[in-house]
């Protein structure tokens, strides 16, 4: 492969390759000299469906494939949900937040219920995040929450073959192929804090290659990638991973970041809060400080409860 032509690696389910051919269609047209082509792959984790990500390996496994592809000089980068990522890839890569950010809320899909205030008794609510669970359980004690693995196609099925009364997604992927509207409602992030990088694209490659760093750049949206910085630097220092309930949210207001996080237990009886402004050129001392009042209120007790 010439530096004339950069393969893009991405999983095969059809929101991924939805992202990989927008950034394709955008370095294309910024690039028009340069052929940029995809490389459809599977990962683990689209192969490992009976299980929650928690029990089989966490959200690495979307990634550790097409990073592979890459070591291996078959692809030169790769197109990610932010919220797949993990909190500290391989030092060979680099990776940049593009933007701007599609809707960070997590929504509710239901063919015969309007809102989660609506849902009876003993309901059955489909998720696949401890982090949705947890939130779900401390508001609504008396729904069913229940797994619910496989892709965004899978997951609509199951709820349409009346398996769930309801389902939880994130709006943004929805959205981003023209499923808005199944969206029955959207759950206020006030109420259901969302993943850290939730409706944000990352794009990762080899660092040391000539051309690409530059050209990322350019699709780099600062205040997203800032934003998203923070949510991952709050995660980071509390080692959130899949086996625990931990949300995080960052929005910008002028050239302030405010950021939210909490972290809980899976069945939502305990569930520690924080927020604090910071500088949109700062964005990991935000991250840091925001996680540290987690920690005074005892996160690291609460966090290790969750890892037996």
């Amino acid at each position: 492969m010439s530096v004339a032509e950069i393969v893009i690696a991405t999983r095969e389910s059809r929101l991924a390759l939805w992202q990989a051919k927008h950034i394709q269609t955008q370095m294309s047209g910024l690039y028009p000299l340069v052929r940029f082509s995809l490389l459809g792959m599977t990962t683990t984790g689209d192969r490992i469906l009976d299980r929650t990500l928690s029990a089989v390996g966490g959200k690495g496994l979307f990634v550790k494939e097409l990073e592979v592809a890459m070591l291996e000089g078959k692809a030169h980068m790769a197109v990610h949900s932010m919220k797949d990522v993990p909190m500290d890839p391989p030092a060979e890569f680099a990776l940049r937040v593009v933007g701007p950010r599609e809707d960070p809320r997590d929504a509710l899909i239901s063919n015969h219920y309007a809102s989660l205030a609506e849902l009876p008794h003993g309901a059955k609510v489909g998720t696949a995040s401890l982090r949705r669970e947890c939130q779900l359980r401390a508001r609504f004690p008396h729904l069913d929450i229940q797994p619910l693995r496989g892709n965004l196609d899978t997951r609509l099925r199951k709820l349409d073959e009346d398996q769930y009364q309801a389902i939880i997604l994130a709006a943004a992927g929805l959205k981003r192929l023209g499923l808005g509207a199944r969206i029955r409602s959207l759950i206020d992030t006030h109420d259901s804090l969302p993943a850290v990088g939730q409706g944000a694209l990352g794009l990762e490659y080899l660092a040391t290659h000539p051309a690409l760093p530059a050209w990322i750049d350019t699709l780099v949206d600062a205040p997203t990638e800032a934003c998203v910085l923070a949510e991952r630097t709050v995660s980071r220092r509390l080692a959130g991973s899949c086996d625990i309930p931990l949300g995080a949210h960052a929005q910008c207001e002028g050239n302030q970041i405010w950021l939210r996080a909490f972290v809980g237990t899976p069945d939502g009886k305990r569930l520690l809060r924080a927020e604090a402004y910071g500088s949109l050129e700062d964005p990991h001392t935000l991250g840091n400080n925001v996680a540290q009042s987690l920690l005074d209120q005892g996160a690291e007790a609460l966090l290790a409860s969750c890892r037996h």
